[in-house]
């Protein structure tokens, strides 16, 4: 209709420039369910992307619970809501025994934040340890932990360490990744500031996507340990049965670490996240600092987490999750090979990076063909993103209802993307 404004300009005349969209051609979305988005032309577009809706897109049971208890109370954490500390409860039984309590917030960002507040303040130190190209949050404080955001609130606080890529590919990382962490340890002792924490995703995603050998993080925990600092996992990435061996991502490398950041996928899109930990760290700063988060735990949300957890169990997303994912995975490294792209596909469970820094001359040719085959497949109605430093590695990171029937569908639209692509 002439004069009429599209979804694309509303967008950019009432939001700021910080707002960025996905692909060339941007999504706009009409409904979704189970592991599709529906544009609002009437097109499917298969989500090989997005963690958040991790029992699926427009989930019924998720939606039943938080309507049934959006429709009953919704109020805060100074009231006593039984739901609350029963889904606490409920969780901490997934968790080794001594992460046993928790402080509900609305979003991993506030986790992260809260995070150091807590080791900063029972170290009685200052500094933290981060990889180089970390995400942990976008506040102040975890901006300043996620250098794959910018390096502008970066400060002699922050010790950034390289992930040793040659190392984990030889399947030797483990004792190299110890001696970085223990240097960093150094260098932010020897400014003065002291060794407060470790942060670091279990399966580094921002950084290239890492999982393996499995164990490699075990010499990074005895560093952090051994030093007196507190290990904080970030499983937004990993958690609630990403990586499905295991619910959580240090539990695959046979660690436990002293405080764990949940996030986007806890509420499968409704905004809850937590910091789990053991009692003597929560306890020691609850008893000194009031921590109060208005939204957070709400019983509506709560409702959506426990809903999922409850999906989880029903659905078997471990087992499908491991099946799933070695099929994607072999399957991605057969179709990059066979069209002559020299390709490390890495992951474990639902989570993989095609690895495409060597197939051609330069960072920027190879972050070129990334950038096309992305867009390429986003054409075909398959949704995945890039990761990495230079951003030379695919990402497919799908809600983990996704079956092999879907996986087929990203393989056949990537060889496709792949023909068209060839010189």
């Amino acid at each position: 209709m002439t004069g009429e404004t599209s979804p694309l300009e509303a967008r950019r005349a009432a939001l700021p420039s910080s707002y960025r969209l996905f692909y060339e051609n941007p999504v706009v979305v009409d409904h979704t369910e189970g592991v599709w988005i529906h544009d609002a032309t009437g097109t499917p577009l298969l989500d090989v992307y997005n963690n958040v809706p991790v029992v699926g897109h427009s989930n019924a049971h998720v939606a039943d619970r938080v309507a049934a208890q959006l429709r009953t109370a919704n109020t805060h954490t100074r009231y006593v809501y039984p739901s609350v500390a029963e889904y606490a409860s409920r969780l901490e039984s997934l968790f080794p025994a001594e992460l046993n309590k928790t402080i509900f917030t609305c979003s991993g960002s506030e986790a992260v934040d809260l995070a150091l507040q807590v080791a900063r303040f029972t170290t009685g130190h200052e500094g933290v340890i981060a990889t180089s190209h970390a995400y942990h949050g976008t506040t102040a404080a975890t901006h300043a932990v996620s250098p794959s955001l910018s390096r502008r609130f970066l400060d002699d606080r922050i010790a950034l360490v390289d992930v040793p890529e040659d190392a984990l590919a030889a399947g030797d990382a483990g004792e190299e990744f110890g001696r970085r962490v223990r240097e960093a340890i150094a260098t932010l002792e020897a400014r003065g500031v002291g060794f407060a924490a470790l942060i670091m995703d279990q399966v580094l995603t921002s950084d290239g996507v890492f999982t393996d050998p499995v164990g490699f993080m075990a010499p990074v925990r005895e560093a952090v340990r051994a030093s007196g600092g507190v290990f904080i996992a970030d499983e937004v990435q990993s958690g609630f049965g990403r990586t499905g061996t295991r619910m959580w991502g240090f539990d695959r490398h046979g660690i436990v670490p002293d405080l764990v950041i949940l996030g986007k996928p806890m509420g499968n899109g409704l905004p809850i996240a937590a910091l789990v930990g053991t009692a003597e760290l929560l306890n020691t700063y609850g008893d000194t600092f009031r921590y109060f988060n208005t939204f957070g735990g709400n019983p509506v949300c709560i409702a959506a987490a426990d809903a999922v957890l409850d999906e989880i169990e029903r659905l078997d997303i471990l087992a499908n999750v491991v099946t799933t994912g070695a099929l994607l995975r072999q399957g991605l490294a057969d179709t990059l090979t066979a069209h002559g792209l020299d390709a490390h596909v890495r992951g474990t469970g639902l989570i993989a990076g095609g690895d495409l820094s060597a197939s051609r001359e330069t960072p920027a040719e190879s972050k070129k063909l990334v950038d096309a085959i992305v867009n390429g497949l986003r054409n075909r109605g398959v949704l995945i993103s890039s990761t990495g430093p230079r951003g030379t590695v695919l990402k497919v990171r799908p809600p983990l209802v996704f079956k092999p029937e879907h996986a087929e569908r990203v393989l056949s639209a990537l060889d496709d993307t792949l023909t068209q692509l060839a010189p």
